[in-house]
């Protein structure tokens, strides 16, 4: 080794890694950093703010999905501790029940539960794909090592007009090896928790369906209370006069004739 690396050597292994892979290391070792920062940053919030099915949510829905209008959803929520205020589930579940029972349009509710489900795992995304990027710059910076490395090994041999001994060669061909095994010790394992933490956001995901599916798929039935009044209230009485029955098909004629005129003209407006 040269007596320029020595004292290099002597200060720690960070500048023996510096020493043996060159400029590439510094950048292979600072994206290893920040991903193991990033993926204990994605631990810890996960902890407290990934949703999370917890029997108390599964007996809520037990309780909705056999009786949706005595179900108080609110009670969940005003009696839940700080653990489980943080649980983004439980927040989901009682707001789209509540919903359900005060706003007859089911739509809308399901067009809001679906909005919040996604806000709750958009914290998520980002540190999973910064995860990614590293998994897969990772190889590509060794790579750029090994060509750095194979570029002064060569740049020797072209200096010493072809005859360069074997130690002129070696530092060369030694930080190429380096940064090409740096590299892929960094992808690999960033590479292997990309795809656990893909496949934790995935059960989740599918966690969240089904729990809003049983939701949903009981509060129809809260509106299907008021609709025999309706439709007995729209049915005529066996009293009725019979005069009244028969301008109904000249109307309806008028009505069909009417629609028929202006459909045409939205098409030949749609047309020209």
């Amino acid at each position: 080794m040269s007596t320029a690396s020595a004292p290099l050597v002597d200060l720690g292994p960070f500048n023996q890694l510096v020493a043996m892979g060159g400029p590439v290391m510094l950048v292979l070792i600072a994206i290893a950093a920040i991903g193991v920062i990033t993926f204990f940053y994605l631990m810890l919030f996960g902890t407290f703010y990934a949703p999370r099915m917890t029997r108390k949510l599964r007996d809520l829905v037990g309780q909705w999905q056999a009786n949706p209008s005595g179900t108080n959803p609110e009670a969940i929520r005003a009696n839940a501790g700080l653990f489980g205020r943080t649980n983004p589930l439980m927040h989901l579940l009682v707001n789209s029940m509540s919903a359900s029972q005060s706003n007859p349009n089911q739509s809308a509710v399901r067009e809001t539960a679906v909005r919040d489900a996604q806000t709750a795992l958009e914290p998520f995304e980002a540190p999973l794909k910064i995860i990614e990027v590293i998994a897969a710059l990772a190889p590509l910076l060794g790579l750029l090592g090994t060509v750095m490395g194979m570029m002064e090994a060569f740049s020797a041999m072209a200096a010493a007009d072809g005859r360069a001994n074997a130690s002129q060669l070696s530092g060369g061909i030694y930080e190429a090896l380096t940064t090409t095994a740096a590299g892929l010790v960094v992808a690999i394992p960033f590479a292997a928790l990309a795809a656990w933490i893909e496949f934790r956001l995935r059960r989740i995901h599918k966690t969240i369906n089904s729990v809003l599916v049983s939701v949903f798929n009981v509060a129809p039935a809260l509106e299907q209370t008021e609709a025999p009044q309706a439709l007995d209230a729209e049915q005529p009485t066996e009293h009725s006069e019979p005069a009244h029955s028969s301008p109904q098909p000249e109307r309806q004629r008028d009505t069909v004739r009417t629609y028929t005129v202006s459909d045409k003209q939205r098409l030949a407006h749609a047309a020209g």
